[in-house]
């Protein structure tokens, strides 16, 4: 990265609206669910041993899903790919599933879906 894309990035992050940029990134930030993220708890099991299993998150809007998500993905060697039942279609899926194959193949990375 030059010093032209570090600024544009800055910039960027600047302007993000206010909850992405208050949007927790490690797992000690995230509030709630202390039943699966406490000490000792499933979710943090999975993380530390770095073993995803699979996973159904869901509720309503806001409630932390996708932050969750990239916690755990930014917490592991998983790559992240978000993808919404509502707004995607079939071609989009395909791509998602293309890029999964080239981290398997390239990257070493497994891939985490939501």
């Amino acid at each position: 990265m030059d010093l032209f894309e570090l600024n544009k990035q800055r910039q960027l992050e600047k302007s993000a609206p206010l909850a992405d940029r208050m949007r927790p990134e490690k797992i000690e930030d995230f509030l709630g669910q202390e039943h699966l993220l406490g000490e000792g708890k499933i979710i943090r099991r999975m993380i530390k041993s770095d073993r995803i299993y699979s996973s159904i998150f869901y509720g309503p809007p806001g409630v932390g899903k996708t932050t969750l998500a990239k916690i755990i993905s930014n917490s592991t060697n998983m790559a992240f790919e978000k993808v919404s039942a509502v707004a995607s279609g079939i071609n989009d899926l395909k791509k998602k599933i293309e890029i999964a194959k080239d981290n398997l193949k390239f990257e070493n990375k497994k891939q985490f879906y939501l």
